[in-house]
């Protein structure tokens, strides 16, 4: 048995989700509208794929979205695994886009090659997270397993994406914007991309506060 396809979910929604705050490794839970994401996506991953690994981000709001996956009778335990782990940002963690911008300009993506070597106080470089993410990338590459869930951020998706579609990380991150339970699915053998950042069930509509 070798590896086939592996399936790239981003995690349920979280009210800082809503709020447009940046997360990093904070220990944000999904709200009532995440959960439900994360099960409806559970119910059509259980009938599109026959699952054989799950490996995760270790981070509370992933570990709470593949738990609501593997409600819909997805068998395998879960491995968690910091690699996949959104990009650490340290103090930039919990502003707004618009805050980040104004108080650190250094962060915008445009900044090119100069946003990559950025590093917030305790926290990581844009390229401290792309090589973490493709040495996980690796290791899922030469797994046995023939079709691997890993639940895991937008971030590390990203750089995946970036990888298939020979891009540099700040032109990746203009282009992709990843939504919440939202798949993408990579065919190993011809290292290319099914489906990028797509819904499987009904959209849930969002909860008023």
């Amino acid at each position: 048995m070798t590896a086939e396809t592996v399936l790239l979910v981003r995690h349920g929604e979280t009210d800082w989700n809503r709020e447009g705050r940046l997360q990093g490794w904070a220990p944000t839970p999904l709200n009532e509208r995440g959960r439900e994401q994360a099960r409806r996506l559970g119910v059509e991953l259980a009938e599109t794929y026959d699952i054989d690994r799950v490996v995760a981000s270790d981070s509370l709001r992933t570990r709470e979205t593949t738990a609501g996956i593997r409600d819909a009778a997805i068998d395998p335990e879960p491995e968690f695994d910091s690699a996949w782990r959104e990009r650490g940002l340290g103090v930039w963690q919990g502003f707004t886009w618009g805050e980040l911008e104004s108080r650190f300009p250094a962060f915008e993506y445009d900044n090119g090659l100069l946003a990559l070597e950025e590093r917030p106080e305790g926290g990581e470089t844009l390229v401290d997270m792309y090589e973490r993410v493709l040495g996980a990338w690796t290791d899922l590459q030469s797994a046995s397993a023939e079709t691997t869930l890993v639940v895991t951020h937008g971030g590390p998706i990203t750089v995946v994406l970036a990888r298939l579609n020979d891009l540099d990380i700040p032109a990746a991150i203009r282009r992709y914007s990843i939504n919440n339970c939202a798949v993408t699915e990579i065919d190993l053998a011809r290292d290319e991309t099914v489906r990028e950042n797509e819904l499987l069930f009904e959209p849930v509509p969002p909860r008023e506060p």
